[in-house]
């Protein structure tokens, strides 16, 4: 991957952990914008700890050199946030406006963590769609040189504070992988780290040229597959 700096949202989260040790594993120069410092150090490591996510845009626009690359694995719940408004204010406008200075300080390629199912036929009824569609038909009309929207399933991973209901469903795929095998499982959920692993893979394509297009969305079977079966070093 390019030396250029990554820039990383969401470090601290599950999916976002995993993306930040696995760019430090690689040496790639990360500086990550989080509200408490990230769980992972590094060499490479430059964090910028801003509780008030309200500066985060300007943070963002007074990084030099600025980011080549920026990946944003950010992401809250209703009940953390506080309700559904102050979701909103997070899921989808700090995500849209991080987004958007991006594109004005010149960054070249933007990853974001969406959700599986946000395009399905109710979405425009449900917030949580709302909010993930808002932010991805966004970061497609920026026009970035590359986008890569992830949309994975359910995650799978411990949390440092657990989400409603996610133990319990967590159990359920466990028992369902034991009876029917991984290959079920992975057609509804994905480990937080194949997740991260996929993401950072698509960032390797583009800059290695192999990128089948401008604007690429990975779905579950792709995540799978990239970050999983075709990741360096993993076999299948």
């Amino acid at each position: 991957m390019s030396q250029q700096p990554t820039l990383l949202i969401g470090s601290t989260g599950l999916v976002g952990s995993h993306i930040l040790s696995t760019l430090l594993s690689s040496s790639v120069p990360v500086t990550t914008i989080s509200r408490r410092p990230p769980k992972t150090p590094g060499p490479t490591l430059t964090p910028i700890i801003e509780s008030n996510t309200d500066l985060w845009t300007s943070s963002l626009s007074s990084l030099a050199p600025p980011p080549k690359t920026v990946i944003s694995a950010l992401g809250t719940t209703r009940t953390a946030a506080g309700g559904i408004a102050n979701q909103w204010k997070i899921d989808h406008d700090l995500n849209v406006a991080l987004a958007r200075a991006a594109k004005d300080s010149g960054t070249k390629t933007f990853v974001f963590v969406s959700s599986g199912g946000t395009r399905g036929l109710f979405s425009n009824y449900v917030p949580y769609s709302k909010m993930k569609i808002g932010v991805e038909d966004t970061i497609k009309e920026l026009g970035f040189e590359h986008a890569v929207i992830l949309r994975p399933g359910l995650i799978l991973g411990e949390r440092e504070q657990a989400r409603l209901g996610e133990g319990q469903a967590q159990g359920v795929v466990k028992a369902i992988g034991r009876w029917f095998g991984r290959g079920v499982v992975d057609r509804f959920a994905q480990e937080g780290e194949v997740i991260a692993r996929a993401a950072v893979k698509a960032v390797e394509m583009i800059e290695g040229g192999r990128a089948p297009s401008k604007y690429w969305i990975l779905e579950q079977n792709d995540i799978v597959r990239l970050g999983r079966e075709e990741w360096k070093g993993e076999t299948k």
